[in-house]
């Protein structure tokens, strides 16, 4: 059907699809799931469905939703235009995960503060005005970077909780690249490092990945922490 042209349309829909229809119809709250097939349907489903978590969907939309997914399923005539009312729907949820976003974005900023404040409290440790809280491991002995440099570090990223995101240590791997094309964080941070020094700097989602995030693990305004080596200021 041509409303369904768009990449991202047809994704949405079709997970939205699978995933409900999968809970309406495939794993009942009155079938037991007592053989690895049906586990592994379930698996599928809760996993497809965990995008949706922010979405506070009530039990009337849920029901309306379910009724037209067995409708399509089993190839019965919509009950309305589809040609009027898809576009409407695609503003919905749009509207529905902006709202989602704006809601995980304050629950993390407000997480980010408790850690900020803990990382500022710790010796030796400095809060700039933009927030960025710097704390030196291991003083350095070389140059320090201008924000136009192009330096050679290693660096450890975790969130708030510990997880790791991201590590060029794991990767056994130095990064290198200029400072003014990478976030605000790092740019103000590694300029007041000298090579052959590691610190530690804790970056508030404003000088970070903001109310976007980044890719599935940083969230809407969370706060990120790197240990960065400053290995070379090429």
């Amino acid at each position: 059907m041509s409303m369904w042209s768009q990449k991202a349309g047809r994704w949405l829909f079709g997970m939205a699809a699978t995933s409900l229809f999968l809970f309406s119809s495939g794993v009942s709250a009155q079938e037991k799931l007592d053989t690895d097939e049906k586990k592994g349907w379930y698996a599928f489903g809760y996993s497809v469905a965990a995008g949706w978590r922010n979405m506070e969907f009530t039990e009337s939309q849920l029901n309306i939703i379910m009724e037209a997914m067995r409708d399509s399923a089993q190839g019965k005539k919509p009950k309305i235009d589809m040609q009027k009312y898809v576009p409407i729907a695609r503003k919905q949820l749009a509207e529905r995960e902006a709202r989602g976003r704006q809601a995980q974005a304050a629950k993390q900023k407000e997480a980010g503060k408790a850690l900020a404040a803990s990382e500022a409290a710790i010796s030796g440790a400095k809060k700039t005005a933009s927030g960025l809280v710097i704390r030196t491991i291991k003083e350095g002995t070389g140059k320090s970077p201008s924000a136009t440099s192009k330096v050679t570090v290693h660096y450890h990223g975790t969130l708030g909780d510990g997880t790791m995101f991201d590590s060029s240590v794991n990767r056994g791997q130095p990064a290198t690249f200029p400072l003014n094309g990478v976030i605000k964080c790092w740019t103000e941070g590694v300029q007041m490092m000298k090579e052959g020094g590691k610190s530690r700097l804790v970056c508030p989602s404003e000088i970070a990945y903001g109310d976007r995030g980044a890719g599935q693990n940083i969230l809407p305004g969370a706060t990120l922490i790197f240990d960065v080596e400053l290995i070379k200021v090429n």
